[in-house]
């Protein structure tokens, strides 16, 4: 358990620093933005290996990874609770609209980076 443990707190210190890292590059490349583009693309990239992942996982018999990766990797890379964060405060400034679209822009988007990585490797592992 403690091993177990272990992984899952690796795992979530790499996921976090590369969230970060992700942030920083995309400040770097556009500039500061009032639209949360670097967590939107966050959380779609995150779907979308968690999609990989469970698939190979799966076929590859690598399920004993998946504390590592699932929940610590993926876990600390993906950002929904920075995700609430930056809903409310659209909100709170007045922007109903961006808020809108960025709550069904992350939902849609996630989820279709999810089955797009299922698909994926489904056909690669196949």
């Amino acid at each position: 358990m403690i091993s177990t443990v272990a992984l899952v707190a690796t795992g979530g210190a790499i996921g976090a620093a590369a969230r970060f890292l992700v942030g920083v590059g995309v400040l770097r490349l556009t500039g500061p933005q009032e639209f949360p583009v670097a967590v939107l693309g966050v959380n779609v990239i995150g779907s979308f290996l968690m999609g990989v992942f469970v698939v190979a996982a799966a076929q590859k018999g690598l399920t004993h990874l998946s504390p590592f990766v699932m929940t610590g990797l993926l876990g600390g890379f993906t950002t929904f609770s920075a995700f609430s964060l930056e809903t409310v405060t659209l909100v709170e400034r007045g922007q109903i609209a961006a808020a809108g679209a960025y709550v069904a822009l992350s939902v849609g988007l996630s989820i279709a980076g999810l089955m797009l990585g299922l698909l994926l490797a489904r056909g690669v592992f196949a």
